[in-house]
């Protein structure tokens, strides 16, 4: 049996700090999808780091984020974040369509319980360029999928979170 929340939400809309709220079982686990590639992208991470606190443990998966899935036994794993995930795909030109039916699959079949966190992001007016219009289609589209894999969906707006299903 499944147990997967899936939380979306604008930069900066809370959704970091609900999937902590969610994570209750232990042993918790955070899987980081994102690289400290730059200086701010490293404050990014110490910041979150210690919202979390001592008792999570750590994995970064910026790409194999399925194989974490599949190895998961017991407690909560909060991955944060899909966006993140998908544009270290699309800049290492790896099958975005295939990586993201293993995430489905890898999903569906687990028996842990997991926490997603995604933007949404397209609420906003249209990208100007090419690549911009293809991330935020995949985006749209994986977001779509792992909602519909998913037993519990929250849109979260200014740290308020609003049940879309489950």
């Amino acid at each position: 049996m499944t147990d997967v929340t899936f939380l979306l939400g604008g930069a900066r809309s809370g959704k970091s700090l609900r999937g902590l709220e969610l994570s209750d079982q232990t042993p918790k686990t955070f899987v980081a999808t994102a690289e400290p590639l730059d200086a701010e992208m490293h404050e990014r991470i110490s910041l979150h780091q210690a919202e979390r606190g001592p008792e999570w443990g750590l994995v970064e998966a910026p790409l194999e984020i399925c194989d974490v899935i599949a190895g998961h036994r017991q407690g909560t794993l909060l991955i944060d974040c899909l966006t993140l995930w998908l544009n270290n795909l699309m800049y290492r030109e790896r099958d975005v369509e295939a990586e993201c039916e293993r995430l489905i699959h890898a999903l569906s079949a687990s028996q842990a319980k997991i926490v997603l966190v995604s933007n949404e992001v397209g609420l906003s007016i249209a990208p100007e360029n090419a690549l911009a219009r293809r991330f935020r289609d995949a985006q749209g589209r994986l977001n779509q999928q792992v909602a519909a894999v998913a037993d519990r969906v929250e849109f979260i707006a200014a740290g308020l979170p609003v049940v879309l299903k489950g």
